[in-house]
């Protein structure tokens, strides 16, 4: 049964460092003009939701080790202020060694059954559960992204999204 729950989360740690390296090569692909497109008012511009899914995995594990909201707020404005998709990159890949080093380190135990609970939350969940939510968080801000370039006009497909 142990060997099963190791291999899933390595399974899900695999899916979700494929949403890194895909990324990578979205961001790389983005002409300096196009930072600023929004195809929406209601929506992030391109860079704000670069921005965003950059930090998905440094943020969100702080969020799943209960650091207090200033921490979050500190660790967001980082990212704010980066620039380039260099940075970007970089900072991402970061935090995703970050992520997965944590994982790593969990029992199988501790995996399945300590629970902690981000600021905003009134109950908490398992390390687990954290996980999925990390691999379906980063890959819906991927699709969003892929589909922001896709608007612009980007000669991309799907094999992009699996490198």
């Amino acid at each position: 049964m142990m060997y099963a729950v190791s291999k899933l989360r390595e399974e899900l740690l695999v899916e979700l460092e494929l949403g890194i390296r895909s990324i990578e090569g979205l961001l790389k692909k983005v002409e300096a003009k196009d930072w600023t497109y929004r195809p929406a008012e209601n929506m992030r511009s391109l860079q704000e939701l670069a921005r965003h899914i950059v930090s998905i995995p440094e943020v969100d594990l702080n969020l799943w080790q209960e650091k207090d909201q200033k921490m979050i707020q500190n660790l967001e404005a980082k990212y704010e202020s980066m620039e380039s998709s260099e940075e970007w990159i970089k900072a991402m890949k970061e935090g995703f060694h970050l992520f997965k080093t944590y994982m790593q380190s969990l029992s199988d135990e501790d995996f399945l059954t300590k629970k902690t609970k981000p600021f905003y939350l009134e109950e908490g969940e398992t390390q687990a559960h954290w996980l999925v939510e990390e691999v379906s968080h980063l890959f819906h801000h991927r699709g969003q992204f892929f589909n922001y370039l896709k608007q612009l006009g980007y000669d991309i497909n799907m094999f992009d999204l699996y490198v």
